[in-house]
């Protein structure tokens, strides 16, 4: 069964990062997407092998050089039947190609048009370069994750979250508008903006008092010694967050924990004190051992579990979190659909230039003429 987004068209101006990301995202639901591609540039814009890179699956190839006035042409005409557009270059970038918004909304007016960058389109930063660490930092993410000090949280909450499903989630809703009004219009999707929305629980609870601005000094952010993770004696970490007081109850049972010391968990004073205690309980046998007492309990606790062990946890494979594509792991679609349900993407297809422009209208000769221009590279 086909993914919702079935007889979506997407054209994807290679990129890095959330671009893909997003592009992944929709394939993944059943979008046809198209990745637009320079001759300069490596395999589908990164050096990974497009063969086992989940960010590049679901996706068909067009290489076009737009500093070839036909290749412009070219696309112009494909974006008439697409979509949706998702573009992530600095702001101005298109105009400058002649793909501007404007033109491309001309051509066709139900188009969605996806723009992702750090800052924004506007904004005293906009045309400034920056990484997910930098945008952030400007939201008040950083700040928050962290001991003494700030530690990227990878490129999780910037470039993917803020940026990649903002951008997905800002797509699907136009989508569905245009159903009613007829008319696309342009996202403009700021990973900066994004990393400040999923911030938006911690601005909520700062603003009621309940949210130190200090770092780890709260609940959430490792501080508490009933929401964190510990050392095992074989090195392996393991998490708790018995958060709830049945489920702490149930938390000092199994441990045999002493509940006059551990019941004062809300006095702030004993927390490192606690937390002490705690570090050397799980420092006492190996993380196995600790699986076998607390997993699967409303201890709420699991086993922190590298890149190339979650895989092959019984949990993960149940439910087919995973999947294997030539020697290597990837994770499948998500979320889940009772009805369309969506299917794992294939692999790219890089040899489906012709096909792309086929489909657009270009006859063999076109096609052929475009070759000769340089326009195409196929």
């Amino acid at each position: 069964m086909p993914g919702p987004l079935k007889g979506v068209k997407v054209i994807e101006m290679a990129g890095v990062g959330p671009g893909p990301f997003c592009a992944m995202m929709l394939a993944d639901a059943g979008a046809d997407v198209i990745t637009i591609g320079r001759p300069d540039a490596k395999t589908l814009g990164n050096r990974r092998n497009p063969a086992t890179d989940a960010l590049a699956r679901g996706r068909r190839h067009l290489t076009l050089d737009l500093k070839v006035p036909e290749a412009i042409t070219a696309l112009l005409k494909i974006l008439e039947s697409a979509h949706v557009l998702i573009e992530g270059y600095r702001p101005g970038v298109m105009e400058r190609l002649g793909l501007g918004p404007n033109i491309c909304l001309e051509r066709n007016p139900r188009l969605v048009y996806g723009r992702m960058t750090g800052w924004g389109q506007t904004g005293p930063l906009a045309h400034a370069a920056g990484h997910d660490i930098n945008y952030i930092a400007l939201a008040g993410a950083l700040h928050a994750i962290g001991d003494a000090q700030p530690v990227p949280p990878l490129n999780l909450v910037g470039d993917f979250g803020g940026g990649a499903m903002m951008l997905a989630f800002g797509i699907s809703s136009a989508l569905y508008e245009s159903q009613r009004s007829g008319q696309g219009q342009v996202i403009d999707a700021a990973m900066s903006d994004g990393a400040a929305m999923l911030m938006a629980p911690f601005y909520a609870m700062f603003a009621s008092g309940s949210w130190n601005d200090a770092r780890q000094s709260n609940t959430l952010d490792g501080a508490a010694p009933y929401y964190c993770s510990y050392r095992c004696s074989d090195g392996k970490f393991i998490s708790i967050a018995p958060l709830e007081p049945q489920f702490y109850e149930l938390f000092l049972k199994l441990m045999k924990l002493d509940s006059a010391m551990f019941g004062q968990r809300e006095d702030r004073t004993k927390w490192n004190l606690l937390k002490n205690e705690l570090a050397a309980r799980f420092a006492s046998r190996g993380r196995d051992e600790w699986c076998a007492l607390l997993e699967a309990t409303d201890v709420c606790f699991a086993p922190v579990l590298s890149l190339s062990e979650a895989p092959l946890h019984p949990h993960n494979q149940a439910r087919g979190t995973f999947t294997e594509v030539a020697g290597t792991w990837q994770p499948c679609p998500v979320p889940r659909f009772s009805r369309t349900i969506s299917d794992l993407p294939p692999a790219p297809r890089i040899d489906t230039g012709a096909e792309v422009l086929a489909e657009a209208g270009f006859s063999p000769l076109d096609i052929q003429a475009l070759r000769e221009l340089g326009a195409v590279n196929f």
